[in-house]
């Protein structure tokens, strides 16, 4: 019943007096069902009642609930509103959104048009990321960047592999790249090489088409690797409370700092992969490589204590997930936006707003504390000995030692 959710019985009224009438018991249900607190509950459902007011106003029935939707949202955006003046706001379209998703869900309105896909679109699209799953082992998160690159290649060029040319392939690597640095023009190259590669391999269009395609001139070890101090990034962890958030954020932000893992990796960390009994964690990589990391006692009771006080219950196999319903698994974007949301809060500026620059801090933290780059690099799990080679450069002070003043030159 619509009491036992709704406080206001002015509120009820308007309501039961609404082109929604009829749903709005289920939908309180279900609200309930998905993990929202009965406070939220009661507060979408008085959110809801400006919109279905309007909705009355504005002369509009039941079945125009999508219609009635854009028009409100569409007036709240041009409108200028009086604060605290009675009407709907953006809450009133956010609480709307959720009840037309819960009308949809439940088959009282039809499920939203999704636009096509590149791969239904292009169907070679979605041969290449089956086959560069299958015989090459690229994760999604690659297979993701690909496919914002490869979709233009074909707009540009056309759908025909036939008639692709090193010219057309040159010009499109050059254009597409033009507005971007040095690293994305890279990945640019990367992903025409591979679809190319793909192409040759299959037969649909001529073999060794790819070393057309140069790649952009960048020197290697040129750089210093971004990196935090290790009191920041001590800050950073110390800032998480011991609220739902900070009981989540915290592990994450330790596996981040101290086994430099990937944001996709924690994101993807399952119960099972977590050995309590010989403190280890198994992690999968790049190119979906299975490897061993020591557990941490102190990643270790972080993890335990986000899994007995913060988790709600979701039956889901990753270890991490949302706070607020609607409960799900995090996202590699998530884990990002949890640590930019800590380097908001603490106030640092880091060189990288992302999850990365925990992996370089950890890698920085490992060499001054006496690793080899051997040791660094088992526990980054890089493939190359020159990838950990580029933090070698982190101590400053000691390279400032070793430098060797440049050499009297006479002058022109």
């Amino acid at each position: 019943m619509l009491e036992t959710h709704l406080k206001s019985p002015v509120t009820r009224r308007r309501l039961c007096a609404s082109p929604a009438a009829e749903h709005l018991d289920a939908f309180a249900d279900w609200l309930r069902q998905q993990g929202y607190t009965p406070a939220y509950v009661d507060w979408s459902l008085r959110s809801l009642a400006a919109w279905t007011d309007w909705m009355i106003t504005a002369r509009y029935e039941a079945p125009d609930f999508l219609q009635a939707f854009d028009a409100c949202a569409l007036a709240v955006r041009e409108e200028r509103r009086t604060p605290y003046s009675r009407g709907p706001n953006r809450h009133s379209i956010a609480a709307a959104a959720v009840f037309i998703r819960f009308l949809q869900q439940s088959g009282k309105l039809p499920p939203p048009v999704t636009p096509p896909s590149p791969s239904d679109r292009w169907p070679v699209l979605g041969e290449f990321r089956s086959w560069m799953r299958d015989h090459r082992g690229l994760s999604t998160t690659t297979l993701d960047l690909y496919g914002g690159i490869l979709p233009g290649l074909l707009d540009s060029i056309g759908d025909d592999p036939k008639t692709y040319s090193p010219e057309s392939l040159r010009a499109f690597v050059q254009e597409r790249a033009r507005p971007h640095g040095v690293h994305f023009a890279r990945c640019i190259v990367v992903a025409v090489r591979a679809f190319v590669r793909f192409l040759g391999a299959t037969g649909k269009c001529p073999a060794g088409m790819e070393h057309a395609i140069p790649c952009f001139a960048s020197w290697q070890l040129s750089s210093v690797p971004k990196f935090l101090a290790a009191e920041d990034v001590e800050r950073i962890i110390q800032s998480c409370g011991d609220y739902g958030f900070g009981l989540r954020d915290k592990p994450v932000l330790l596996l981040l700092a101290r086994l430099g893992l990937r944001a996709s990796e924690v994101a993807q960390l399952k119960f099972t992969d977590i050995d309590w009994r010989n403190g280890s964690i198994a992690v999968c990589g790049k190119g979906r490589r299975h490897e061993t990391l020591p557990l941490p006692q102190e990643v270790g009771d972080a993890i335990l204590l986000y899994l007995n006080q913060g988790r709600p219950s979701l039956k889901v196999p990753q270890v991490f997930i949302t706070v607020r319903p609607p409960f799900r698994a995090l996202t590699r974007a998530s884990v990002t936006h949890i640590v930019r949301s800590a380097l908001s809060r603490t106030g640092i500026k880091a060189p990288i707003n992302g999850a990365h620059v925990l992996r370089h801090s950890a890698a920085t933290t490992m060499l001054r504390q006496g690793a080899t780059l051997a040791g660094v690099g088992a526990i980054l799990r890089h493939r190359s000995p020159m990838t950990t080679a580029h933090y070698a450069k982190v101590d400053f002070g000691l390279l400032s030692e070793i430098a060797q003043p440049w050499p009297e030159v006479s002058s022109c």
